[in-house]
């Protein structure tokens, strides 16, 4: 027997008048549950959570309709404001409804930076305006205006309730304004989100370091400069914490081997820090820069071993597509199973989609000048399924990345949501993983087009997302 989804008639003031869900099954990672089950939502809120148990469970199983958490990213680009012709906050929050995503947390690299309270205030209005009820946070920047010279007003940002500070899109070059930062920011109870580049390393780099990069004649990124940048900030948090307990450090899109090993010892030691990684670097690899279109685990070997694109018959498509310029640049197969490594472990704290739209007249250029980034939230579940249905993660710890680890991350100022809850207004995706969609223009919510998925079918069609107890999205009739 398959799962019904029954929905009232959405009315003012957008609450969900009643949502059953029957013969489905259920993915609660804050209480380490899955299973068959039921969900009544009345009201907009979930008052009834049912685990079914014997006959009432045959037939069911985890290949249909899925309900789960709504899903929570800390690391997205809504553009808004400044750079609008790219996204907007209401583009933004509606492609998240679209990825099942019902909190998000917008970075500061907008013009003008999000330094102070005002340009905070700017983003809250766009988003209630869109009346989207997906939940925006904001990290603040580290910076002034980003520039990386004096710390922005880290104090009045954390009095107007930002989450964290990164100035990310770019580095903190400064080893000691990045110092003084983790500790203001530990004493204010907030993390500092770096991103870890060494930009002394990857002036004028265009892909990975190594054979791809070497065939097609593009400069080299090379890994060095991710991990020394991590083992600076892991060694700047060691000397703080003597002095400021509450500091900590979270270091978002890690991407290789090296950075993930770096944390994985400093957590075996104690230290207070925590990583994302996105799906982009799970699944994809340097080598579709090439026109290869397979999987990051399709390029290894049984030995775990990296096969050759062009002996392998793997290159399908054109060369030098501009949609996979990304920082930090796709990587090596290897270090793609080690981000899928460091989740399974723990290592990995969450996946982050670092959702990067751009407009097409900064994407459709020769591949070393086009803008970074992916517009990634709408196509983040599908490629995470898509590692599920490969073997490569489990259902429940795909779903724990996508919900309770970020939620851990952000600690008290992050949603107040952290699971399947009864009693509660809902925060819920359901999401049917037996059918595709396909990746098209046309059916992205975001105004960033930008995708190397595009003319892509991927798993898990979303069918509901339920933020707030009011419908953020509903999957068009077939």
């Amino acid at each position: 027997m398959t799962a019904t989804v029954a929905a009232a008639t959405v009315a003012a003031p957008a609450l969900l008048a009643d949502l059953e869900i029957s013969r489905a099954w259920l993915v609660d990672p804050a209480s380490g549950r899955e299973g068959p089950g039921e969900i009544v939502v009345e009201d907009g809120i979930l008052v009834a959570v049912t685990w079914l148990e014997g006959p009432d469970a045959e037939g069911i199983d985890a290949s249909g309709i899925i309900v789960a958490p709504g899903f929570i990213d800390l690391h997205a680009h809504f553009r808004e404001p400044g750079n609008e012709d790219a996204e907007t906050v209401a583009s933004g929050l509606a492609a998240a409804a679209h990825g099942g995503f019902t909190t998000v947390c917008v970075m500061p690299n907008t013009t003008p930076a999000l330094d102070e309270p005002s340009v905070l205030a700017r983003i809250r209005d766009a988003a209630a305006a869109s009346g989207s009820p997906v939940t925006l946070l904001a990290h603040g920047a580290v910076s002034a205006g980003r520039a990386g010279e004096q710390l922005a007003a880290l104090g009045e940002l954390a009095d107007a309730g930002v989450v964290g500070f990164s100035d990310d899109g770019a580095p903190v070059r400064s080893a000691s304004l990045f110092r003084n930062a983790v500790a203001y920011a530990g004493m204010l109870g907030l993390p500092i989100v770096d991103h870890p580049e060494d930009a002394t390393l990857t002036e004028g780099s265009e892909a990975n370091e190594g054979l791809i990069a070497t065939v097609l004649g593009l400069r080299g990124w090379p890994a060095a400069a991710e991990a020394g940048a991590v083992a600076r900030d892991l060694a700047i948090l060691a000397d703080v914490l003597r002095d400021v307990p509450g500091a900590r450090l979270h270091l978002t899109h890690l991407s290789t081997a090296g950075s993930l090993e770096l944390v994985r010892a400093a957590k075996a030691k104690g230290l207070p820090v925590t990583c994302d990684v996105t799906p982009h670097h799970l699944a994809l690899t340097d080598e579709w820069v090439a026109g290869a279109r397979r999987w990051s685990w399709e390029a290894l070997d049984d030995d775990g071993a990296a096969r050759d694109p062009w002996r392998d018959g793997a290159i399908t498509a054109a060369p030098f597509d501009p949609s996979l310029r990304v920082n930090p640049p796709l990587r090596s197969a290897a270090d793609a199973a080690a981000c899928l490594a460091a989740l399974a472990d723990g290592t990995a704290d969450a996946i982050a989609t670092d959702h990067a739209p751009h407009a097409e007249v900064d994407k459709a250029v020769e591949f070393g000048l086009a803008a970074n980034g992916i517009s990634g939230i709408e196509t983040a579940l599908g490629v995470v399924l898509a590692a599920v249905d490969a073997g490569q993660l489990t259902l429940a710890t795909a779903i724990a990345a996508l919900t309770t680890g970020p939620a851990r991350v952000l600690g008290d100022r992050g949603p107040a949501h952290r699971g399947l809850a009864e009693g509660e207004f809902a925060n819920i995706v359901v999401f049917d993983r037996s059918a595709t969609w396909r990746v098209e223009s046309g059916a992205l919510a975001s105004k960033g087009k930008n995708s190397p998925l595009l003319g892509r079918d991927l798993p898990g069609r979303v069918l509901l997302t339920v933020a707030g107890g009011r419908l953020a999205y509903e999957a068009p009739s077939a």
